[in-house]
Order: C-alpha cells, then sequence, then structure tokens
C-alpha cells in the first residue's frame, strides 16, 4: 500500500511518536485546576478560587528567530522555557496570575527528540508557575520549512480580579521607575544579533563570547527571565509594570503611561551588560537604534509610588533578581525620555 502522504513529506508515525512523547511531559503539569484527559481536542481549567470577579488575562507570542540559535547550537528545550516565561511576564504587568498555557510547533519534518526537548523546557517553564500545559499542537509543513528548522509559539491564560488589574492608570508624576535586570537578550533583537555575531565577528556557537567567560550558544541562548516571583508579592504597591521586548524601553514603557505622565530613564541608572557593549561596537548600532531593539539590561519596568520602592526592591532581591531605581515620572505628554548617557 503507498504513502502517498509520507512520500509527500507527512510522516505520520513520527507525529504519533512526538504525541507519545510529548504526552508524558504535559501530564507533569496537570495541577488541581485541570480537567479533562490529555490529548483531548481542548484544554480545560478551571478558573481557581478566591477571585471576587475574575477576568481572564490572554497572550500570545512566540520566540523570534532565536530558534535558528537553538537549531544551530543543538540545544531545544531553553527556547521552550523562554516562551512560557515570556508569556507570563505579558500577563504579569496586568497583575495576572498564569493558569494554563498552549504551545505550537511547527517544523518541516517533525523530530521527535527535538519536539520533546521543546516540551521539556515548556513543561519545565509551566511547572516552575504552577501552570497547566493545556494542549497544543504540532504540525509537519514541508513545504513551508526547510529541514531542521521550526517555529515556536505559544498562548497563555491567567486571572487577575477585576478590581486589582493593572492597566496604568494610577501612574502619576512624582512616581518612581524600577528596573528589573534581564537575562540577556531574552527573546528579542535576534535578526541583528546573530548578523553580528555570526556574520560581522564571523564567531560559532561554540566560541567563547567577547567580554564574558561563557560560550556564544550560552549567551544567546539564556533563558528569558520571569519576573512572577520578585513582582506578585508586592504587586498591590505597583502603579504598572511594563515588560520590555521588541521596541525596548520606550516602545514598552509607553504603553502603560496615561495622558499627562511622562517617564524620564536615566541613562546612568545600570550598567549596560557586557553582550549590548559588543553589539553595539562591533555591529555599529547607533545608541538609538540600540534602544529601539534591545532591552539592554532591563527586561521588566515596575512604577511605585517613592515610598514604595525600598519594598519593591527588597521583594526583587528575594527573588535574586537586581533592580534599580532608574528614573521617574514627570508631568508632560504620555512618552518616554532619555537623560543624557
Amino acid at each position: 500500500m503507498s504513502d502517498r502522504y509520507g512520500a509527500a513529506g507527512v510522516r505520520l508515525d513520527v507525529a504519533e511518536e512526538a504525541k507519545r512523547r510529548i504526552g508524558a511531559l504535559v501530564a507533569t503539569t496537570r495541577t488541581p485546576l485541570a480537567l479533562g484527559k490529555i490529548g483531548a481536542f481542548g484544554g480545560m481549567v478551571r478558573v481557581p478560587a478566591g477571585f471576587e470577579k475574575p477576568v481572564l488575562v490572554l497572550s500570545t507570542d512566540g520566540v523570534g528567530t532565536k530558534v535558528l540559535v537553538a537549531a544551530q547550537a543543538g540545544i531545544h528545550d531553553t527556547v521552550g522555557e523562554d516562551l512560557v516565561n515570556h508569556c507570563v511576564n505579558d500577563i504579569l504587568v496586568h497583575g495576572a496570575t498564569p493558569v494554563a498555557f498552549l504551545d505550537y510547533i511547527a517544523a518541516g519534518v517533525l523530530d521527535p527528540a527535538v519536539a520533546a526537548a521543546l516540551v521539556e523546557g515548556i513543561a519545565r517553564g509551566c511547572r516552575s508557575h504552577g501552570m497547566t500545559l493545556a494542549g497544543g499542537e504540532t504540525a509537519q509543513l514541508p513545504d513551508l520549512y526547510t529541514a531542521g528548522h521550526y517555529d515556536l509559539a505559544g498562548t497563555i491564560v491567567g486571572v487577575v480580579d477585576e478590581a486589582k488589574a493593572l492597566h496604568g492608570d494610577h501612574v502619576a508624576p512624582g512616581d518612581v521607575l524600577i528596573g528589573y535586570a534581564s537575562n540577556g537578550l531574552h527573546t528579542n533583537g535576534y535578526t541583528l544579533a546573530r548578523r553580528i555575531v555570526f556574520d560581522e565577528l564571523r564567531l560559532g556557537v561554540d566560541d567563547p563570547f567577547p567580554e564574558t567567560t561563557h560560550t556564544v550558544a550560552q549567551v544567546l541562548l539564556a533563558v528569558h527571565r520571569s519576573y512572577a516571583q520578585a513582582v506578585m508579592p508586592v504587586i498591590t504597591r505597583l502603579h504598572a509594570l511594563a515588560h520590555i521586548t521588541g521596541g525596548g524601553i520606550p516602545g514598552n514603557l509607553v504603553r502603560v503611561l496615561p495622558e499627562g505622565a511622562r517617564a524620564l530613564v536615566e541613562s546612568g541608572g545600570w550598567e549596560w551588560p557586557p553582550l549590548f557593549r559588543v553589539l553595539m561596537q562591533a555591529g555599529k548600532v547607533s545608541l538609538a537604534e540600540m534602544r529601539d531593539v534591545f532591552n539592554l539590561g532591563i527586561g521588566m519596568i515596575a512604577v511605585a509610588a517613592r515610598g514604595d520602592v525600598e519594598s519593591v526592591v527588597a521583594a526583587a532581591a528575594r527573588a535574586g533578581i537586581p533592580a534599580w531605581v532608574i528614573g521617574e515620572i514627570r508631568p508632560g505628554p504620555a512618552g518616554v525620555q532619555f537623560s543624557q548617557r
């Protein structure tokens, strides 16, 4: 009997093996909120108790071309954890608790070992946040992706009390900006970073990364940091949070500023990690473009009243994340301004 589908590039037996491995990993994330069977057409989770007027907070994202570095290095579990942490941070800015996650893996030819490694990282991220991996999709698309390449995306579901959700409307002149240290590039700016590192510096994934004690793979695949443990203990003290992703500080901080509130960021409020200095110098990237593309060592910014700064910074320290006062809110049209470096 002929296998026309297999001849066209889609192996159903390979897909079944991938699903078997993934199912075992999904089982490790089941929480008391989980309902239904693993592998069902839809994933089900209960809304947690204790919310007076629960609101679901949802976000979908990917890890961009960081997957190309993962494929080049043959290390696939870290981008799975990147994906979860990125999405957790996106709903964290609204004060939401993560409840469930869905993943999407698309490849030209599905490799069960690679798929399992990706989901291993996703499951690890879910477990660390007490969140159920409620389902997902693995797609074989040989006409869309070349062999060895894949894409990775995910959707998160969180919940917050409507009265406690953060929107940025409480931000006011006199508030202070608190920057939380990033763990490298996180999941943004990789198209430019890869070009500088691999094409201009001509480095390989196993080569030492300049000005560091790590390899290129270790620096570029450093896991996107989650800020949940640093932020949630003091969430009621915060007026706003901004996750610093694509668009950098100016493109993301402005999203939580109401009219009449302008953010002044102190350029010398923190020291850039060596990674960003290397990229700027080797790539001859302007300061303005560096600010627009990369997080420059700040992965999250909290806006809080001056009297709450000490407790916010202390909570970050307990979570093992450095945090610094990096500016303030002043009167003026909504926007972000940098002091002279």
